[in-house]
Order: C-alpha cells, then structure tokens, then sequence
C-alpha cells in the first residue's frame, strides 16, 4: 500500500463570501510569456541564441506584448542573448522585455548593465517567503525575508536614477502558495511602499504558485483574499505564474482570473520545471471557444507547434489540446457517426454559432484540416466511413447503403488494422463503381415516345452493354428513364429485378461535373439485396450503371450461394 499518511494537507483560508464562482472570464488577461527564461531553464539542452531569436520572434507574430527574455545576470549566454536584442533592434516598440533576478544586490546590478540602450523593460525581482523555505533553505524570520524584498526593491528604485529608459517593477513572493496569506500581503505592500507605488506607477505584483499545492479553487481563494486585503488595490497589477505540479494548472489559471487576476505568466504548451508551467495556448485557446478574444493569434498551430518542438526538442503530445495530432481525430464509432451529423446540420443550417457534437472548435480555426477527424479502425461505425466518403469524396451514401459498405471496411480493419481514407475510397471504387463482371455499360440512348398514340409509355430505353464478353443491345419501356431502363433489363433474359430504393446527387468533391446515382436492387424470389453506384456526367448513364453496378454485385452473391 502506498503511505499516504506521510502527507498533509497546507492549511487553507476561509473566504465564505468568496464571488469567483459566480463570474465569467470576459477578456483577455494581459500575458507574459516566460518560454525564454522558466520555460528554457527547464530543457535538458537548453536553447542557443539563434534557437532563442527565433522563439523570440514567434512570440511576438503570436501577439505577446511582454516576454521574459531570461536571468542575465546569472548566465552569460543569457546576458548575451538580451544584448543581441537590443543591439540588433529585435524588440518592437510595442514589446515590453522583462527580466528576472533574485533579491541580490550584484545580480541586480548586473542585470541593469543588460538593459543599457532599452526604453522601457521590466525588473522582475523575487524572494521566497513561504514557511518551508524560510525555515529549511534561509533559517530566517518573517522580518528578514521581508527585508530581503524591500532591499532589492529599494536598489533597484536606486538604479532607475542611472537608466535612461523606464522601468517597470515587478515582484514575486516565491512559492506564494505556500506562504500565509496575511504575510505575502504584508511582504508585497512593503515593497510597493519602497517603490512609492501609485495608480500612475502600478507595480506588479505576481504570486505564483510555484508548487501546486492545493485544488484550483483554494487557489482562487487566495487570489480573491490577497486582492482583498491589499492595502491600494488600485496601484498594482495582479498577476499569476500558476505551475502544474497537480495537473491543474489550466484549471487554476482560469479560477484565479475570475478571482480578479490581471495578468499571467506561462508557456507554450506547458514547458517549464517537473510538471510545467500553466499552458497558455491551451488558457487562450479556451477562451476563444467560449467567444472571448484572447490577444493571441494561434490561427496556425501547427506552425508554431513546429517552432517550439524545433527550438526546444520537445515534443507536443499527440493528445495535447488544440495542437496534438489526434485531438480533432474520432475513432469511435458512435462519435465519428455524430460528429458526421453535427457537420451537415452546421452547414445546412448556416449557424452562426459552431455546434458540433465531440468537436468544441472547428479545426479549421486553427488551420487544421478536416480529413485527419475521422479515421476508420475496427472499432469505426457506419457514420464514420460516411463522414469521409462524404466530406472527402463528396459522396453522400443513402442510409441504407452506409451499413452495407461500412461493414465491407470493418472487414479490411480487422485484417490490416486502421484504414486510411484513401484505402475507403479505393475499396468503394472497386466493389461498387469499377465492378464491371459480368456486366459491363456501353451505352445508352432514351427516346421520347410521349407522343406515340401507339403505345403506353413515355420512354423508350435502348441500352448497349457487354455481357460475359459479347455486345447485346437491350430495349426497354417505361413513363421515366428509371422504369424504361428497368424494363429493358428485365424483359431481355436477366434476373427480375426489384428496384428497392435510388437516390442521385451531383458529385462536391473532385469533377463537379459529374452525378453520382444509387441504386438499391433485390432479385425475384430471393432475399438477396445488393447497393450499386454509377458516376457519370449524364444522370440517366449514372443511374444505368448504377443499376449494371448493383446487378453484378448480385451475380457475385448468387454464385458464391451456389
């Protein structure tokens, strides 16, 4: 058995009139992306200049106004990189960089030696303050730790007077989550204080959840209390640097923005230390499918999946959200059948809204493409081989046909394993259209005969077909092309035919020129049914061969019965 007795819970704060659950996230927080700096810290190889230049650049198409471009004072690859920047005017003027360094007096002057010929960056500096770090890492009192805050606030301040650029103070209360919270308010007051913070020169300040402690909730609660508690809401900026120790760091994200947090500080696709930081693609991505605009452009995932895979050699799992190879793929067969009835009610509809059973986004949003939704194993249902004969092919199978050919791809699945939509359509093509033995079209001409007092019919069908190899010319009569072709076959020696069921339509994928016609028979006296399908420029050809189509497929049956 595992001992979990080993393990206690933090003891959490009691906000009964907490007023988070009861809102809605209805704009983009501001975001700060931390892949240059948390999220490069935590690679096994982290990334080199020209490897960092290009994330740079890609976080600035996706539209992040801030970046945390690294720890300059404790790596020089790092302090090289931020000097590239500046020297080769790399950041736009609607970027702001941010850089991180500890509360230590030689650190955060090497850091300012970094930021020479910038206008405006972002001095993130930060301390621990929980309980277990005070009492096990730095052996100090509440008074000490706060002091190590507002001394590094008080230098950097100092600084400032050196800078030609302006500077923006940003401060973290390490492992928050872990620290009391009438002590993180007390620690970050004070060093807005030092700073002489006002509604004019906000400070941010940023309480990270270092080690996920808790469930999102508590986190929330949190959030909500500090904001609270603070003694001038006004002249801060509340941000969150949430980690997923627990697998929750979305789930925090989004509760802590409800509970008023303005900011947050993440990564693409979740990269950073053990489990990670909160994964702000997915945090972005979630409002977006709930109609909120998130500042961010992630129109082509795929792209920047390829950026961070290359630049940092991780890989994007294939279930991650938005971004992973499967995540728009069903293999159900149940949900490949209404995901294929929720996409024709969307577009018979014109909604305006998307609303399509196991899809929360239309893949095309982020330029994904449809084809990989649905792929065929031997779990797939009728819908499934539907959905890509249809949104693929263009072929709307009847109904009462997607049984029938769906159990002929189930047959393939279960010998070869997944099908892919290219095998569907060769298989379709096979046994239905190119099925020419014994019976194989010519030709056909169909006479108006309306006006003939003679006879009763209105069409006069005359069909040239080869038949076990030879030519035969067949003629048949009806009040419509359907039942004079119908009768030319029947009349002329071949098996009686019953025509149970036949629908047309005109082909939306590949020539569009081209019908596409369905013809369902059963031969007289037998309860032998077979679908046959016929394509052709002419509606009346395409039905004949769909008829010849579905004759053969019962010849096949007769003889293996025999």
């Amino acid at each position: 058995m595992m001992n979990y007795q080993k393990y206690k819970r933090f003891e959490t704060i009691s906000l009964p009139d907490r007023t988070w659950p009861d809102k809605h996230i209805e704009k983009a927080p501001i975001w700060c992306s931390v892949d240059l700096r948390d999220g490069n810290q935590a690679l096994v190889t982290p990334m080199k200049i020209e490897e960092k230049v290009e994330m740079f650049q890609t976080l600035v198409d996706l539209g992040f106004k801030e970046i945390e471009v690294g720890f300059p004072s404790a790596s020089q690859i790092e302090y090289d990189f931020l000097r590239l920047l500046i020297e080769e005017h790399l950041i736009p003027d609607d970027v702001t960089v941010q850089v991180l360094t500890q509360c230590r007096e030689h650190l955060i002057r090497r850091t300012f030696e970094a930021l020479k010929g910038l206008d405006k960056a972002i001095v993130h500096i930060y301390n621990s303050t929980s309980i277990l770090q005070r009492d096990v890492v730095f052996n100090k009192s509440k008074e000490e730790i706060k002091k190590i805050a507002t001394d590094g606030c008080q230098l950097v301040k100092d600084l400032c007077g050196e800078f030609d650029g302006k500077v923006i103070l940003e401060y973290s209360p390490e492992s928050f989550t872990g620290t009391e919270m009438d002590y993180a308010v007390e620690v970050c007051d004070a060093v807005m204080d030092v700073w002489g913070a006002t509604p004019d020169n906000k400070v941010i300040i940023n309480l990270p959840a270092t080690v996920e402690m808790d469930t999102p909730n508590v986190y929330a609660d949190q959030i909500e209390y500090v904001g609270r508690h603070f003694k001038d809401r006004n002249r801060m900026i509340l941000s969150i640097h949430p980690h997923n120790d627990r697998g929750t760091g979305v789930a925090a994200t989004e509760l802590a923005l409800l509970a008023g947090a303005d900011r947050v500080e993440g990564t693409l696709f979740g990269n950073g230390e053990r489990t990670g930081n909160v994964d702000i693609v997915t945090v972005a991505m979630n409002m977006f499918v709930q109609g909120v605009d998130p500042k961010l452009d992630f129109s082509h995932i795929n792209d920047v999946k390829h950026v961070y895979e290359k630049c940092t050699k991780m890989e994007v799992g294939p279930r991650q959200p938005y971004a992973g190879q499967l995540v728009f793929t069903a293999f159900s067969g149940s949900h490949q059948d209404a995901i294929n009835k929720g996409i024709h009610k969307y577009r018979e509809r014109g909604s305006k809204y998307w609303e399509v059973p196991y899809l929360p986004i239309d893949p095309a949003d982020v330029n994904r493409q449809y084809e990989p939704i649905v792929r065929i194993n031997s779990q797939s249902g009728k819908g499934g081989v539907a959905y890509v004969m249809d949104t693929i092919f263009g072929y709307h199978l009847p109904k009462a046909m997607q049984a029938d050919f769906a159990s002929d791809v189930q047959k393939i699945s279960e010998a070869e394993g997944e099908v892919s939509p290219e095998r569907i359509f060769d298989t379709f093509n096979k046994d239905y259209i190119e099925n020419e033995q014994p019976l194989k079209f010519v030709s056909q001409k169909l006479i108006d005969i309306s006006e003939d007092s003679s006879n009763d019919f209105e069409r006069e069908a005359i069909i040239k077909l080869n038949d076990h190899g030879n030519i035969r010319i067949i003629e048949g009569y009806g009040n419509g092309p359907i039942d004079a072709a119908k009768d030319a076959f029947n009349r002329n020696g071949y098996p009686y035919m019953h025509l149970l069921d036949y629908s047309e339509h005109a082909l939306t994928s590949g020539s569009s020129s081209k019908a596409a016609a369905y013809v369902c028979l059963r031969a007289k006296g037998t309860s032998i049914t077979e679908w046959g399908v016929g394509v052709h420029a002419n509606i009346t050809t395409a039905t004949i061969k769909a008829m010849i189509s579905a004759m053969n497929r019962i010849y096949k049956r007769l003889d293996d019965s025999k």
